[in-house]
This record gives C-alpha cells, sequence and structure tokens, in this order.
C-alpha cells in the first residue's frame, strides 16, 4: 500500500527459515540464475555438463516423459492444466494445441509459486528461464508472455 517492497512472510516464519525434518521438496528451494542455467544445460544435454556425466541418458528420457495414465488427464487444480502431463521431476507438454501454448511436445519444465519459471524444449535446442518474484502468480501474464515471445522469435 505505501508503495515499497516488502516480504510476503518475515523472514523468521518463511519457508526457508524452517527447519524441516525432511526437505519438502516442492518449496523453499534456493539457487542462482546461472546455476539453474547449468542444471538445464545438463538435462537438455542427455545428463552431461561439461564434459562430465551427471545422469544416464535413459534416466534423463525417463525423467521427461509423462507418467501419468490417460484417465488422469487433464489435470484439473486451481488453474487448468490441459496438454500438460508429469514426468519425474518435471511437467511435460503433450499438447500444445491443447494447453494453448507454444512450445514443442516433449517440453519440460516447472514454474514456482512467485513466478520463477523454466522450460526445456529438446526438438528447438532451447531453454527458458524466468526469475520474477511477485505474489500471486496469477496477477500478470508474465510467465505466458515470456514463453509466447521466446517462441516468436526463433527464425530458421
Amino acid at each position: 500500500p505505501t508503495g515499497g517492497i516488502a516480504p510476503i512472510l518475515p523472514p523468521m516464519i518463511s519457508d526457508a527459515a524452517i527447519l524441516h525434518r525432511a526437505s519438502p521438496g516442492g518449496h523453499g528451494l534456493h539457487s542462482t540464475a546461472a546455476d539453474y542455467l547449468r542444471f538445464c544445460q545438463m538435462i537438455l544435454n542427455g545428463g552431461e555438463l561439461d564434459g562430465v556425466r551427471l545422469l544416464g541418458r535413459k534416466s534423463v528420457e525417463l525423467m521427461s516423459c509423462n507418467h501419468l495414465a490417460p484417465e488422469m488427464l487433464p489435470i484439473e487444480r486451481a488453474f487448468e492444466m490441459h496438454g500438460l502431463g508429469f514426468g519425474l521431476g518435471f511437467s511435460v507438454l503433450l499438447d500444445p494445441a491443447q494447453r494453448q501454448s507454444l512450445g514443442s511436445c516433449g517440453t519440460i519444465g516447472w514454474g514456482g509459486a512467485a513466478n520463477t519459471n523454466f522450460w526445456i524444449d529438446p526438438k528447438e535446442e532451447l531453454i527458458g528461464i524466468l526469475m520474477a518474484q511477485f505474489m500471486p502468480s496469477n496477477t500478470f501474464p508474465l510467465v505466458d508472455d515470456f514463453r509466447t515471445l521466446t517462441y516468436q522469435a526463433l527464425v530458421d
């Protein structure tokens, strides 16, 4: 209301400050854009980065394919998730037309609560990383606009 920037939760009660018995996995992860790019590049390379194999090629393939049965699709949640499936650690784009989003079938990615988002499109050899920090995440179509503009910029 005053026009300034304030944390959503005070630092002492944020997820980053709370000690958990087990990692919650779905939140509280912290990284840098540069490290996230290296992770995405390793996945795009089929498990290898800088000449070092970190994951087997078949492991990355298994992680990157949809593991949901057809009767579980489309996924219904607080927002529509038509055209998406889920692999082991990633969403998987199954149908760009149904998703109403530019991209290639098999594109994998994930989004965070505060408009962080990444995707890896193996067919285009493309990585998209957005590191915004505002909530609620559906306030502006930033993620969709970023993805659309990225794909519109591709030329052959």
